[in-house]
């Protein structure tokens, strides 16, 4: 998914900056930390306006 499209649903500036850290670490646990962040993140972020 592309960051663009992804930061509709991450709208603080902390959480985009966070997003990008979590996505360079490439391994097995750091995808899934990733994947885990997205969705609370996500959930978090819902109410906020852009």
């Amino acid at each position: 998914m592309d960051n663009k499209n992804l930061f509709k649903y991450i709208k603080t500036p902390c959480g985009q900056s966070k997003y990008i850290e979590l996505q360079s670490n490439k391994s097995l646990l750091g995808k899934l930390r990733l994947f885990w962040f997205v969705i609370i993140a996500s959930i978090r972020d819902w109410n906020i306006r852009d």
